[in-house]
C-alpha cells in the first residue's frame, strides 16, 4: 500500500508539472535505495504525456524497479568486486569520459575549420596513387535502354530515334517517355551490368551475356513487351575502374587526409595556445 501510495504521488506531480500554472517540483526524492536518492527532476515525465492514470501508474511502477534494480547491482558490485577490477572499471569509465569529450569537441573544431572544396588535379592525383583500390569488383555498362508495349502505334518511330539518338531525337524521346513502361536515356555515366538485368526481364532468363558486347544494339521480346537497348561501352570485373565512377570514394579519401591533418594541426594549436597563455606548464 506504501508503494502504491508513493507511485500515486509521482503520477500526481507529472500531471502537476504538465499545468503550465503550477511550478515543477524540484529536488524532491521519490526512492531510495542505501544512500542514493532518485530525485523527480530525474524522470522525463514528457514519457508519460497522453497516458492514462492506470498506465501512468504501470509505467512509472517500471522505471522505479528498473531504477532501483541497477542500483542495487551496482552496490554489489563495489561491495563484492575485487579492489583491483574495480580500479580497472573506474578507469575504464574515465578513459570513455575523456575520448568521448575530446572526439566531440574535435569534431567540432573540424567541421567549422575543414576545407572541402577539391579540384579536379587534386582527384586525379589520389586516382593515380590509389588505383590498386579502384579495381571492379562487377560489369560496368554506358548504354540507355527503353521498354514499351510490344504493339504500341509508333513502336518504329521510337526504334529509330533511338538507335539514331541525335539531339532531335533526344529531345523528342524525352517529350514522349511518358509512353514507356520504363527507361533509361543517360548513357554517358557508368552503371552496374547487374542493376540493367534486374530492370530488363529477358536479360534474367539467358540473355545478360549480350550485355558485354560492344557497340552493340540488342532487341528483345517477350509476350507482352518490347525492350531495346543500345551498349556503348562495357567494363568487365578486373578492369581499372573508371575515375568518374569512384568520384565519391576519391573525395571521401581527400577529406579524410585532410581531416587527419587538421586533427593533428589542432592539437599543436591547443597545446602551443595554453603554453603561450601559461595555462599549460611543466615543472622540473
Amino acid at each position: 500500500m506504501r508503494k502504491f501510495f508513493l507511485v500515486f504521488g509521482v503520477i500526481f506531480i507529472f500531471f502537476e508539472a504538465c499545468d503550465m500554472s503550477k511550478s515543477k517540483v524540484e529536488g524532491t526524492p521519490i526512492a531510495r535505495v542505501n544512500d542514493t536518492f532518485l530525485m523527480v527532476e530525474d524522470i522525463d515525465l514528457t514519457e508519460f504525456e497522453g497516458l492514462s492514470s492506470k498506465d501512468s501508474l504501470l509505467q512509472i511502477q517500471t522505471k522505479l524497479r528498473n531504477w532501483a534494480t541497477q542500483q542495487l547491482l551496482i552496490d554489489g558490485a563495489t561491495l563484492n568486486l575485487e579492489e583491483k577490477q574495480l580500479k580497472d572499471f573506474e578507469s575504464l569509465v574515465q578513459q570513455y569520459r575523456t575520448d568521448l569529450y575530446t572526439s566531440a569537441y574535435l569534431e567540432a573544431l573540424v567541421k567549422s575549420n575543414l576545407d572541402t572544396n577539391i579540384t579536379n588535379s587534386e582527384l586525379q592525383v589520389t586516382y593515380n596513387q590509389n588505383k590498386e583500390l579502384f579495381v571492379l569488383k562487377e560489369n560496368l555498362l554506358k548504354l540507355r535502354y527503353i521498354n514499351i508495349t510490344s504493339n504500341i502505334s509508333n513502336a518504329d518511330e521510337i526504334k529509330r530515334r533511338f538507335k539514331r539518338y541525335n539531339t532531335d531525337d533526344q529531345a523528342i524521346l524525352d517529350t514522349i517517355s511518358i509512353q514507356f513502361n520504363s527507361f533509361f536515356l543517360n548513357d554517358s555515366i557508368w552503371i552496374k551490368a547487374d542493376q540493367v538485368i534486374s530492370k530488363i526481364k529477358p536479360l534474367q532468363k539467358g540473355f545478360n551475356k549480350m550485355l558485354l558486347k560492344k557497340p552493340n544494339f540488342i532487341q528483345l521480346n517477350d509476350s507482352l513487351e518490347l525492350y531495346l537497348i543500345q551498349i556503348n561501352e562495357v567494363l568487365a570485373t578486373g578492369s581499372q575502374a573508371p575515375i568518374e565512377y569512384v568520384l565519391p570514394t576519391l573525395r571521401q579519401i581527400i577529406i579524410n587526409q585532410r581531416k587527419l591533418k587538421l586533427v593533428g594541426q589542432l592539437k599543436n594549436e591547443i597545446v602551443n595556445d595554453a603554453i603561450k597563455n601559461k595555462k599549460f606548464e611543466i615543472y622540473e
